[in-house]
C-alpha cells in the first residue's frame, strides 16, 4: 500500500463550476485553484488528472442495510461498504434489522468495529428504537448514544413503530442527546397480506394492494407527536404524492421533520409489476407515476431532504421465486448516483450544487456525522467522489460488489460514473475500481 498521502486532482469542477485544482494533504484540503499547483506540497503529489470531470464532497447514506451480524449470505459490512464507495459514498448508517437486532451498545459496536477494520467508508450504527423491533419496550437508546459507536439515530425500518405511545416515549427520550427517530411509516392493520400499490395495476392483477394511506396516516400522527414534544423526526422512504404533501405542512408549521426518498421511486412504477419479476417487490411498494412526479417536485423544492437509497440486498433465493414468496427490497448503493442524475440533474430539477445537498451535507447533518458532508474548502477533510457525469453505463448486478444481484436497473443505461473516492484523504477508488481500504489505528 502506498504510503504517500499527497494528492493534486487537476481540472475538477466542484459541484458543477469551472474547472480547478483541489490538493490533498494528510487527510485535508491543503489547496484549491492555482495555488493548489504551485504549492509547495505539490512537487510530492500523486497526480489525478480529472479535467471536466464534477467533484463533490463525499456521498452519506442515511439508510443502508448491511445484514451484518447475522445475515451475512445476503451482504457484510466488508461487501456492503465495497459497494458504497464504488457509488461514491464516504460513509453509510447501517440499519439495524440484523440479527441479533442493534438494540443494544455491544451490537451497535461490534457493527462499528466492523465498519473501522474494512477502511472504505464511515459506518454509522443506527439503532433500533424498540427491543427486537417489537414495537413494545424502547431499546437501549441511551447506552447506544453513549457507546463508541455514538449513535444518533434509532429506526426500528422495516417495522412500523406503531404505538403511539411508543413512539412519542421515544421521540422524548432523544432529546437528550440530539437523536431522531426515523420511521418507517406503514399501519400495520392497513397492509396485512399486501404485494403492491394499491390502485389500477394491482385490481387488474388481482394482487392484494397497499393503500398510500397506510403510509400517510403514521406520518401524519408522527409530525404532530414530533410538535407536540419538539423533537426530531425523521421519515424513511417516502412514497406518495399525499406523504409529500403532509410534510410540507409540518414544515411550514415548523415542526422538526425532515424526509428522504430512495432512488427507485424517483424513477420505477406500479407498472412494471405486471411482469411478475419479484425484483420489484419493494417496501414501500413502487407507486403511480403521479407519485413519483410528487416526489420528485418534493426533493426539488426541499420538502423531502436527502436521497436514502435503501440499500436492501438479498441472497439470490429469497427474488428467484413467486411473487408472493419473495423478499421485499432491492439494492441500490452503485446506481443511486446515476439514477438521481437521470432523474433529477438531466431534467433540469436540480443542479449538482443541489445533489451535494441531497446526498451529502443534509443527510450528514441529519445524522449529526460532523466530519462528512462539509464543503470543499481549504482545511476541510478530504472526503471527495469525483463523477465522469459524461459516461453512461448498463447495469450488469454481477458486476457489483454487494453481494445482492437484486437490482432493479439490470440492463438500463444510465449516466455518470464514479471514478475516483477520497475517504479522510486515502483513495479508496480509483478509475472507477477499487484501491484500497483507509485503514487506522483506531482498526
Amino acid at each position: 500500500m502506498s504510503t504517500n498521502t499527497t494528492y493534486l486532482i487537476r481540472g475538477a469542477k466542484p459541484l458543477g463550476a469551472s474547472g480547478t485544482d483541489i490538493l490533498i494533504h494528510d487527510g485535508v484540503i491543503a489547496a484549491l485553484g492555482a495555488d493548489a499547483a504551485t504549492h509547495q506540497l505539490a512537487a510530492e503529489a500523486t497526480i489525478i488528472e480529472a479535467a471536466g470531470q464534477i467533484a463533490l464532497p463525499g456521498m452519506v447514506d442515511l439508510h443502508t442495510h448491511l445484514r451484518e451480524p447475522g445475515r451475512e449470505d445476503a451482504e457484510t459490512v466488508e461487501t456492503g461498504t465495497r459497494a458504497a464507495a464504488l457509488g461514491g459514498f464516504t460513509s453509510v448508517h447501517a440499519m439495524a434489522n440484523s440479527n441479533p437486532v442493534a438494540d443494544t451498545a455491544g451490537v451497535v459496536e461490534q457493527v462499528w468495529s466492523l465498519g473501522k477494520r474494512s477502511g472504505w467508508v464511515d459506518v454509522r450504527p443506527v439503532g433500533a428504537v424498540t427491543v427486537g423491533l417489537a414495537g413494545e419496550r424502547l431499546s437501549e437508546i441511551g447506552a447506544m448514544a453513549d457507546s463508541r459507536a455514538a449513535v444518533r439515530v434509532f429506526s426500528d425500518d422495516g417495522i412500523c413503530v406503531f404505538d403511539p405511545l411508543v413512539m412519542r416515549r421515544a421521540l422524548e427520550y432523544v432529546k437528550a442527546f440530539d437523536g431522531v427517530i426515523a420511521q418507517h411509516a406503514q399501519e400495520p392493520r392497513l397492509t396485512e397480506g399486501a404485494q403492491m400499490n394499491e390502485g389500477e395495476v394491482s385490481a387488474v392483477l388481482g394482487l392484494a394492494g397497499w393503500p398510500a394511506v397506510a403510509e400517510e396516516s403514521i406520518i401524519a400522527r408522527d409530525v404532530l407527536l414530533a410538535e407536540h414534544v419538539d423533537s426530531r423526526l425523521h421519515i424513511c422512504h417516502v412514497s406518495t404524492a399525499g406523504s409529500v404533501e403532509i410534510i410540507r405542512w409540518a414544515k411550514s408549521r415548523g415542526v422538526k421533520v425532515t424526509a428522504e426518498v430512495t432512488p427507485h421511486h424517483l424513477l420505477l412504477t406500479d407498472e412494471l409489476v405486471q411482469s411478475y419479476d419479484p425484483v420489484y417487490k419493494v417496501n414501500p411498494p413502487l407507486r403511480r407515476q403521479a407519485d413519483v412526479e410528487a416526489l420528485r417536485a418534493g426533493l426539488a423544492d426541499g420538502t423531502i431532504d436527502i436521497i436514502g437509497t435503501d440499500h436492501a440486498p438479498h441472497p439470490s433465493e429469497a427474488k428467484e421465486c413467486e411473487w408472493a414468496a419473495a423478499a421485499m427490497g432491492m439494492t441500490g448503493l452503485e446506481t443511486a448516483l446515476s439514477v438521481v442524475q437521470h432523474t433529477m440533474i438531466e431534467t433540469g430539477l436540480i443542479s449538482w450544487a443541489d445533489f451535494a445537498r441531497i446526498t451529502s451535507s443534509a443527510p450528514a447533518a441529519i445524522g449529526r456525522v460532523e466530519d462528512q458532508g462539509r464543503e470543499l474548502a481549504i482545511g476541510e477533510p478530504a472526503n471527495i467522489t469525483l463523477v465522469d457525469s459524461e459516461a453512461r453505463w448498463i447495469v450488469d448486478p454481477f458486476a457489483m460488489a454487494t453481494k445482492g444481484r437484486n437490482s432493479p436497473f439490470k440492463g438500463l443505461e444510465l449516466p455518470g460514473k464514479v471514478t475516483h473516492v477520497f475517504f479522510h484523504g486515502h483513495p479508496t477508488v480509483r478509475d472507477g475500481k477499487l484501491a484500497t481500504p483507509r485503514i487506522t489505528q483506531e482498526s
